[in-house]
């Protein structure tokens, strides 16, 4: 609530100023705002209904729903405040306005003061209210509500007063559409009821009928849990519905994607109609209903969607979201979503590539979230995190048996990123498909596979001199983290890919002893292998695989590992220009600090790729969209912004 001050502005006698403030405004109080010849056609700025104010010892803290500010440093504006709160309040303010000097002192307070007010959304604008001679404030809850929410409260409210709805449900007397119809006529619309027998008994349509194309919103209930689409077609939202039921009948990690063939289908729902539906607490369904049909208002009123006010920085700016409850623990939030059918042109937006690491993460997080993410997500669970990060996830194929995919990287947010690419590139299809946050990101992966993939040359290769990478600390750490910490047997072959060109490759193979070896050696499959732009990166990220695959693989059962999980393949440096961007460095570091190792090769990175371009002659391009369904993950991680590329056959 707003604080008592007293009605006179002049309250301070010692004040000239104010006291020509207090002659004005109780002039301006007496005038006919409604005889002038302006009147009803002038804009006056009023304070936001619902803002407090709280008046400090030398200053004023002023909050509302859309902003807030503290403003101190002088005595004097607990003062200035008494003297233009009832106009602002009121709708007088620009009357009052007039009757102070311009170029005074005084104006350039209020002047400041008012622009800070309004910097932080604590004003609007509108036409000279009504001349009348009692001060009221009964208002309706509908013109309180815009009031305190619109940036136009007149128009919001002339778009709704043009505006009905409409109620689509297979049961009009169920708890969700009953309480979906008294929130609309809350909301102040007119609101029909229609009967849809093809509609499941808890999925309900609310439409929005005024004089634009129509739009809606979806909200149902799939056991203990609810959802509400953002605002749509009538097309658009049928089918999200559809597809977020089919995910919510799958609870935990997700997999692959619900095929068009399956999803929404007649024998779906007799499976899930012999299923036990858990018991909600009543109030369950006017919450979710009242969620949804404040979605609705707010699109109809032409209001921001109430998912893009919580400053929910989990949330994908530029990507609709999707409302999920569930009724036990109570709880409701949003969630950045796609679903597969793409009808309406804001479901169509690809957001650019990533410009750094949160940025990536946030978008991994999105697409693997627990209730309706539909790609794998890599998470440590109980594995061991030392002396290596490590992250494993769940890889769900049509037609397949699950599999455990566990990979390891320098940090723990670089092993979720890799492990996640690597999931996407085997959903996929694997072979050929690269996938990374940004395309100089996807472009490194494909560079690195291609030339990995290289056959190993007949003759023997000139070993490059042990002093050449010995001394990288990345080096000496992760090596004798293998073979003295895990007393793991084996030996380094590090060789130069190609004469004249900086590409090194690194394989790490377990041996009966331990030393450099003088060139390949083919029998036991390497337990580590890299190709980067120097011989000790090369050794260090292959020293660094090693460890990560000895790591997934212990049987140690109070370790946590998986003995019978896959090892994808090790980190590289293809994601340090993207886990270095914006971030600095102390000038103490050295390349023993992840950090500063990252920013390392991060400015050897497109050098590099130019050299492996030039080595392989592969030119991975993007993976054009085809006539597969949109569900495809290439679709979804293409919305997301992450990058997918394929590398031709013939150039592998």
């Amino acid at each position: 609530m707003s604080a008592e001050h007293p009605a006179v502005p002049g309250a301070d006698p010692g004040s000239g100023a104010d006291a020509r403030a207090d002659e004005g405004t109780r002039a301006g109080a007496g005038t006919d705002t409604g005889t002038g010849p302006d009147a009803g056609s002038r804009t006056v700025r009023r304070l936001r209904p619902g803002v407090a104010v709280t008046p400090l010892r030398e200053g004023l803290h002023l909050r509302g729903r859309r902003g807030s500010v503290t403003l101190e440093g002088s005595k004097a504006l607990p003062t200035l405040w008494r003297m233009i709160e009832e106009p602002l309040l009121d709708g007088g303010f620009e009357e009052f306005l007039d009757g102070v000097e311009p170029g005074s002192a005084l104006r350039g307070a209020v002047d400041t003061l008012v622009g800070q007010l309004a910097a932080h959304e604590l004003l609007v604008s509108g036409p000279t209210p009504p001349p009348t001679t009692v001060r009221t404030t009964a208002t309706d809850p509908v013109t309180d509500w815009l009031g305190v929410t619109a940036e136009r409260p007149d128009t919001a409210r002339a778009a709704l007063l043009g505006t009905r709805a409409e109620v689509v449900s297979g049961a009009p007397d169920g708890p969700l559409a009953r309480a979906a119809g008294r929130a609309l006529a809350a909301g102040g619309l007119p609101v029909a009821y229609t009967v849809d027998p093809d509609l499941p008994g808890d999925r309900v349509l609310l439409y929005a009928r005024g004089s634009g194309p129509v739009r809606g919103v979806a909200v149902g209930r799939r056991g203990g849990s609810g959802y509400a689409t953002a605002l749509g077609s009538p097309a658009q939202i049928r089918s999200e519905a559809e597809a977020l039921e089919a995910r919510l009948d799958r609870p935990g990690p997700p997999g692959a994607p619900a095929t068009p063939a399956t999803r929404g289908t007649s024998a779906t729902h007799a499976v899930l109609a012999t299923a036990e539906v858990p018991a909600v607490p009543a109030a369950f369904f006017p919450l979710l209903a009242g969620a949804a049909a404040h979605r609705l208002l707010c699109g109809a009123a032409g209001l921001p969607d109430p998912a893009d006010e919580g400053e929910d920085d989990r949330l994908l700016p530029g990507l609709p979201a999707v409302l999920l409850a569930n009724a036990r623990p109570p709880r409701a939030d949003y969630r950045s979503w796609l679903g597969p059918d793409r009808v309406d042109a804001d479901r169509r937006t690809l957001l650019p590539p990533a410009a750094g690491l949160g940025e990536a993460l946030r978008r991994l997080a999105a697409l693997t979230d627990d209730r309706c993410g539909m790609l794998p997500e890599p998470l440590p669970g109980d594995l061991r995190q030392l002396p290596v990060p490590l992250a494993r996830c769940v890889l769900r194929r049509a037609g397949r048996p699950d599999g455990v995919l566990v990979g390891g990287a320098p940090r723990l947010d670089l092993a979720r990123l890799d492990l996640f690419c690597r999931a996407a590139e085997l959903l996929l299809g694997g072979e050929g498909f690269a996938v990374g946050a940004n395309p100089g990101h996807a472009r490194g992966r494909a560079l690195r596979a291609v030339a990995g993939g290289l056959p190993e040359p007949a003759g023997r290769l000139p070993a490059v001199p042990a002093d050449r990478w010995s001394g990288h600390p990345q080096v000496r750490h992760w090596w004798t983290t293998l073979t003295d910490r895990f007393a793991v047997p084996a030996r380094l072959e590090v060789f130069r890919v190609a004469p004249g060109e900086e590409v090194y490759r690194a394989v790490v193979r377990p041996t009966g002893h331990r030393g450099a070896s003088s060139g390949p050696s083919r029998g036991l499959g390497p337990l580590g292998d890299a190709v980067e732009a120097t011989p000790g990166d090369a050794v260090a990220f292959a020293s660094l695989a090693a460890v990560a695959r000895v790591s997934a693989r212990d049987p140690d059962p109070a370790r946590g590992s998986d003995p019978a999980a896959g090892f994808a393949s090790g980190s590289g440096g293809a994601v340090a220009p993207l886990a270095a961007a914006g971030v600095r460095t102390a000038a103490w570091e050295d390349s023993g600090w992840t950090g500063r190792w990252l920013a390392e090769l991060a400015g050897r990175e497109e050098a590099f790729q130019d050299a492996l371009r030039r080595l392989t002659g592969a030119d991975p391009a993007p993976d054009a969209p085809t006539a597969r369904s949109a569900d495809e993950p290439g679709a979804l991680l293409r919305a997301f912004g992450f990058t997918v590329l394929h590398t031709p056959r013939e150039t592998r």
